[in-house]
């Protein structure tokens, strides 16, 4: 069993930032991909950014690309998700997912969930 506890969210203002993290625990990802989604209001869960465990090879969707930076450290079992220049429209909740393969990378098809945290993005 898998645990992920995502945290580090909060309230800020445009062109602000916030790093998310996602603590895993119960097993590791040595050859696995861990990723962030998130959910606004009314809205399907969407496709943030995905990292491979193992080289490090990172996905980001084009609405954040050049201002999102995913990232891990694989001795603390964390993924961290760097987040500049926020704008109102990136305000989610946000989830950090992890699963055993890395096909369909940038979909939901995850095996895990974290509870999710709440960015709030003010104009």
């Amino acid at each position: 069993q898998v645990t992920l506890v995502d945290s580090g969210g909060g309230l800020v203002q445009a062109g602000g930032s916030l790093r998310l993290s996602c603590a895993a625990s119960g097993r590791t990802f040595n050859n696995d991909a861990m990723g962030w989604f998130r959910q606004a209001p009314g809205k399907e869960r969407e496709f943030v950014a995905a990292i491979t465990w193992t080289i490090g090879r990172t996905f980001y969707a084009d609405s954040v690309k050049g201002r999102f930076t995913i990232s891990r450290d694989n001795a603390k079992n964390t993924v961290y998700l760097q987040m500049n220049s926020l704008k109102p429209e990136d305000t989610a909740v946000y989830y950090c997912a992890a699963k055993y393969t890395i096909v369909n990378i940038t979909t939901t098809q995850y095996d895990y969930w974290g509870q999710g945290t709440q960015v709030t993005v003010s104009s």
